[in-house]
């Protein structure tokens, strides 16, 4: 008795026509749908990349970043992570750091709901980004300046947000 492999025949198919395919209404199983292109919905207040990009091309070298990350991975586990992918600014005297010469920490505490303002000078309509890992205390943030008389604020989300990094994350 002989066997063959189901390698080893082989078929020739040809068509005298164009194969087409009819759309159906039928839904592939969940393991084989693909996956969405479209990003993660962003957390509540993250401006979109469109908004910050006009927001920090109109604030020009008025433009002030404030990063609400915690340097103490033990108070903030989470911003480790974003770390690895940008660092704190060079300096927290604005205009002087050579990495993101534009940005000041100023950590956001959720133990008391708060965090420093920002230095003395900076005037209430000055162009303010807020930004931490991706967004929450960015909003908390930017909430915060608000309540404290800022009034040009916009909320960055974070390096997790790589759309809305691009623009603004080596200011």
């Amino acid at each position: 008795i002989a066997s063959h492999s189901s390698a080893s025949r082989l078929a020739t198919i040809s068509l005298a026509q164009p194969l087409q395919l009819r759309p159906t209404n039928k839904k592939a199983p969940s393991s084989l749908q693909m996956s969405s292109s479209a990003p993660e919905p962003r957390k509540a207040g993250v401006s979109t990349p469109e908004e910050l990009a006009a927001f920090v091309s109109s604030a020009g070298d008025n433009l002030v970043v404030v990063d609400a990350r915690h340097p103490d991975p033990e108070v903030e586990p989470g911003d480790v992570k974003s770390l690895a992918v940008a660092g704190f600014p060079s300096s927290n005297v604005i205009g002087e750091g050579e990495y993101r010469p534009r940005a000041v920490n100023l950590p956001w505490s959720r133990e008391s709901g708060g965090m420093d303002l920002l230095p003395e000078g900076i005037a209430k309509d000055t162009p303010i980004i807020t930004h931490c890992g991706g967004g929450g205390r960015g909003q908390m943030a930017k909430d915060f300046l608000e309540s404290n008389g800022f009034t040009n604020v916009l909320n960055g989300g974070g390096p997790k947000e790589t759309d809305c990094w691009a623009v603004f994350g080596e200011k």
